[in-house]
């Protein structure tokens, strides 16, 4: 039965969850506050991921994030803040890392990923999108022979789960990468991995989402919601008053902020991350991680894009130049015959992802409202997660059997 159905949030997690919906004959309004042209879905790595199966809750992370707490520009930066919302994350955040979360997040994290691609494949086959999309699989550069080690149990555990991952020799790495110096102790290559370069397909998805009935209101922000015994009538934005029969919540780090408004006070902080963009030819032609710097490293159509950092400070859009030359930096360390100038450095651009205290997303109805649906929450993963989570959203809408199991995504769920 077609509905009425308002997407909140006009990111990569709302438009893939608007292209599913109208897929199944829905009548789809999307609301954001931006101009749809901004923030983590047009800033981020643009990989496709399924070797990222380890939570950012992972075991030794709250104390490195401890470590690293008074130190502007490292990997990860925690804010250390008074208030509420941020105390209860952090607890969540310190509580689930542990191994015995690892263990139970992995096939979640594997499952939703490897959907996601085969899902990416089948837009742009299904409706001859010509996004820039390449499966050239992913290297982890360590520059240490500790963080190599590191990287090699996590390529071990990756196979294990049936992921094409393993260990290469600096001679495997140099005829991978032949035309490009780089200054490490070794590597693991993941070749289940994939690439895009984010605002093509962005572009081309709302073009798609428009042609095919789907309303935008952009620079519209939704200041409240209507609710009545349990079910949202309508939400009230700073222009208008919209009624739909069911919502979905895709607001990506301000997602929290009208949650409270249903009581569910989903615990979630925004993440910020920067990018360094270099139109200059760097001859890099595979995505790597730089291990140690947890710098992303992306050969994009015409440009190659450096992007790291998890900024916990807040929602906020102040660029940190200590982050932006922390990047830099790491870009020469690890490939000494690349410099980012200053010129790249101040056009740096930052986006807030929305980080669970976790590691895994928010994907389904709460109890708090009936016909309200929650995706966000993805950190890092929105864009290897983007497809399945639309998928998912759909098939909740219809309360059909979802293609992989959503327990795990639960809003509800206790920390």
């Amino acid at each position: 039965m077609s509905k009425d159905i308002i997407v909140i949030g006009g990111g990569i997690i709302g438009l893939c969850s608007a292209y599913y919906l109208q897929k199944e004959g829905h009548q789809v309004t999307i609301v954001d506050q931006s101009n749809l042209d901004a923030g983590a879905s047009y800033v981020n790595a643009g990989y496709l991921s399924p070797s990222h199966i380890v939570p950012l809750s992972a075991p030794g992370v709250m104390k490195k994030g401890f470590k690293w707490m008074f130190n502007s520009s490292s990997p990860l930066y925690i804010k250390p803040r008074l208030e509420q919302d941020f105390i209860k994350w952090t607890w969540a955040f310190n509580k689930s890392c542990s191994a015995n979360h690892v263990s139970k997040a992995i096939p979640a994290i594997k499952a939703i990923t490897l959907l996601s691609q085969d899902l990416y494949d089948d837009i742009k086959r299904d409706e001859q999108f010509s996004f820039h999309y390449e499966k050239k699989g992913l290297l982890m550069l360590c520059k240490t022979e500790a963080m190599l080690e590191e990287e090699i149990e996590t390529a071990h555990i990756a196979k294990q789960e049936g992921l094409e991952a393993k260990t290469i020799s600096l001679e495997e790495l140099q005829v991978l990468e032949p035309n490009v110096a780089m200054n490490v102790k070794g590597a693991t290559y993941y070749k289940c991995d994939s690439h895009t370069t984010p605002h093509e397909f962005m572009e081309e998805m709302k073009t798609y989402l428009k042609n095919s009935g789907v309303q935008f209101y952009k620079n519209e922000k939704v200041q409240d919601l209507n609710i009545s015994n349990g079910k949202i009538n309508s939400i009230i934005t700073d222009k208008q008053v919209l009624k739909a029969d069911e919502f979905i919540l895709a607001a990506g780090s301000w997602s929290y902020v009208l949650s409270k408004k249903l009581g569910l006070k989903l615990l979630l902080q925004a993440g910020k991350g920067y990018r360094i963009n270099t139109n200059r030819k760097t001859n890099i032609s595979v995505p790597a991680i730089l291990a140690e710097a947890k710098v992303a490293v992306t050969p994009m159509n015409g440009f190659t894009r450096f992007a790291g950092t998890m900024e916990i400070a807040g929602i906020n859009h102040t660029i940190n130049k200590a982050r932006v030359e922390a990047i830099a930096n790491a870009a020469t360390r690890y490939y000494p015959e690349i410099t980012l100038n200053s010129e790249e450095k101040q056009k740096a651009a930052s986006g807030l992802r929305p980080v669970s205290p976790d590691g895994l997303p928010y994907i389904g109805k709460s109890s708090r409202c009936k016909n309200l649906t929650i995706a966000t929450g993805h950190a890092m993963m929105g864009w290897s997660m983007a497809t399945a989570t639309g998928k998912l959203v759909s098939e909740i809408i219809a309360d059909k059997e979802t293609v992989i199991p959503v327990t795990l995504f639960s809003p509800d769920r206790r920390f």
